[in-house]
């Protein structure tokens, strides 16, 4: 990809858990040698690499990185509060 003084600086957003987003277009080199390109506005490279379309992010992080599960049910958290919890 051309670029030419004329073009503004390309923006790179990081976050701790979360993919690099890069203004695209953009062209990425692989370990390995090959390049592969986007022409998107906006692309989120995976930094995490649990990502299925790697280098492309697809939420992987996101599965990983709960900290508990949540209850299904308003009521599962504690039988007590539930009302329908009957005493001996």
């Amino acid at each position: 990809m051309p670029n030419t003084s004329a073009e503004r600086p390309r923006r790179i957003t990081t976050s701790r858990d979360g993919p690099l987003l890069l203004e695209g277009p953009v062209e990425v080199v692989l370990e390995d040698g090959t390049t592969v390109s986007s022409e998107r506005f906006c692309v989120a490279l995976c930094t995490c690499r649990r990502s299925r379309t790697y280098p492309w992010c697809d939420t992987s992080h996101r599965k990983s990185h709960r900290k508990r599960p949540k209850p299904d049910r308003p009521d599962a958290r504690d039988p007590d509060r539930s009302g329908s919890a009957t005493t001996a």
